[in-house]
């Protein structure tokens, strides 16, 4: 029997009844304090965002376009769960699945702005042993 999802010791349907007030309660400090001093005008275009498709998926419309972001700092809150929001990573937008546990954190930790490093073969003159790497 799989394990129910709690934050904090709500469940997942009691975080999204909840105020904006109560639910900042209960995040750690420093998530806090940034939705204490106010959203910016990109989070406040995010939430909206959200909130739009939100609404038409409970209409039963199936949304045009995916939710693009560039608001790597914005908090995850209950009501962004099961949501794809694309956040941009300096390249690209990168699609990031909200799931429960993700609750508290920020966008941007799920969205890597670096790759790997996956280095290659050294290349011909690059050190004085591959001089005699035989060339195909």
């Amino acid at each position: 029997m799989p394990r129910e999802f709690t934050y904090r010791g709500y469940t997942l349907e009691q975080l999204k009844e909840m105020s904006m007030d109560q639910f900042i309660k209960l995040l750690p400090s420093r998530q806090r304090r940034s939705l204490q001093r106010g959203l910016n005008h990109v989070q406040l275009r995010l939430l909206e965002k959200v909130r739009e498709h939100i609404e038409m998926l409970k209409r039963g419309e199936k949304p045009k376009k995916p939710i693009k972001t560039h608001a790597r700092d914005m908090v995850i809150l209950p009501e962004m769960v099961g949501l794809t929001i694309h956040v941009y990573n300096g390249k690209e937008f990168v699609p990031v699945e909200i799931k429960p546990e993700m609750i508290g954190h920020r966008l941007g930790e799920f969205a890597m702005t670096n790759k790997p490093v996956k280095h290659g073969r050294a290349g011909v003159g690059a050190t004085r042993s591959s001089m005699y790497v035989p060339l195909k």
